[in-house]
């Protein structure tokens, strides 16, 4: 008799049943030491090797659960979850994952970039103030962080240092705003060589390439592209019957509009064709 008993007349999949039950117990810390193996949790929940199969599918390819060949499975717990719906801060994200954020500061300095100005609704001549960072959980690397701002605003920044803290705080500190609102893109990539060697991963691994413009009022005052590792990272959503949930997506470029207030808690999904400016 299985140790875990599944409801047969539910009307739910068996494999769902058994995923929601680990992630649970995944939830609760049951499995530190080690993960079971697909046959024993097979033989634990009385279900096929091929409804297990299916129920660790999504935790292996959302890294919740490591899948490395020839390796015991574990349970990564070195991964940075961020629910989409938030303007978030990673600094703040890494942190209440347990973990130690740190930054090594590749560049701060003022200067002028024609694209990012044209993000921010400038000229291509403005000042602006450029911020970019190697981003680290604990020790290990986590993301490539570009960051520009209009110089006007954000001179008082070039006095900050950026080892562990997080810029929308010294944004606060020093300007006196910080971006309430924004839109972000996230899209999925290979790593370059040289991205991969400054993230510590092999060539042409996956990552998340989020490219975000911040909003405070009416006016731009943030446009940032990050580089996070794919096996560090992974974004969630919430939804009920109730609230919904909203996915859109766009072909076509949008005037740099504020998002109106419908769109304050939630991202924007358009497609860009933004290039991608290595750090």
């Amino acid at each position: 008799m299985p140790a875990v008993e599944l409801d047969r007349k539910a009307g739910v999949a068996l494999w769902r049943q058994v995923q929601d039950d680990l992630r649970s117990r995944i939830d609760a810390e049951e499995f530190v030491g080690a993960f079971p193996g697909e046959k024993t949790l097979a033989q634990e929940y009385g279900v096929s090797r091929q409804t297990m199969r299916q129920a660790l599918r999504p935790l292996r390819e959302s890294g919740v659960v490591s899948a490395e060949r020839g390796r015991p499975p574990q349970v990564r717990t070195d991964v940075i979850e961020q629910p989409i719906g938030a303007l978030y801060s990673l600094f703040a994200s890494v942190e209440r994952a347990g973990m130690r954020q740190h930054s090594h500061t590749i560049a701060l300095d003022e200067r002028c970039d024609p694209e990012a100005a044209q993000q921010l609704a400038l000229e291509p001549t403005a000042r602006l103030v450029h911020l970019a960072r190697l981003r680290f959980a604990d020790e290990a690397p986590l993301a490539l962080d570009r960051v520009w701002l209009p110089a006007r605003i954000a001179a008082p920044l070039l006095q900050a240092d950026f080892s562990h803290t997080a810029l929308y705080r010294e944004m606060a500190e020093r300007m006196g705003l910080f971006p309430r609102r924004g839109t972000e893109v996230i899209q999925a990539v290979t790593l370059t060589e040289a991205e991969s060697a400054q993230l510590q991963t092999p060539p042409g691994a996956p990552a998340f390439h989020i490219e975000r413009t911040g909003w405070a009022e009416e006016t731009p005052i943030e446009w940032r592209t990050t580089l996070v590792r794919g096996d560090r990272f992974r974004v969630s959503s919430q939804f009920t019957p109730t609230t919904g949930f909203q996915w859109g997506f766009d072909a076509t470029d949008t005037d740099h509009q504020p998002p109106g207030p419908t769109d304050l808690d939630q991202i924007s999904s358009r497609r860009t064709h933004a290039s991608r400016t290595h750090l």
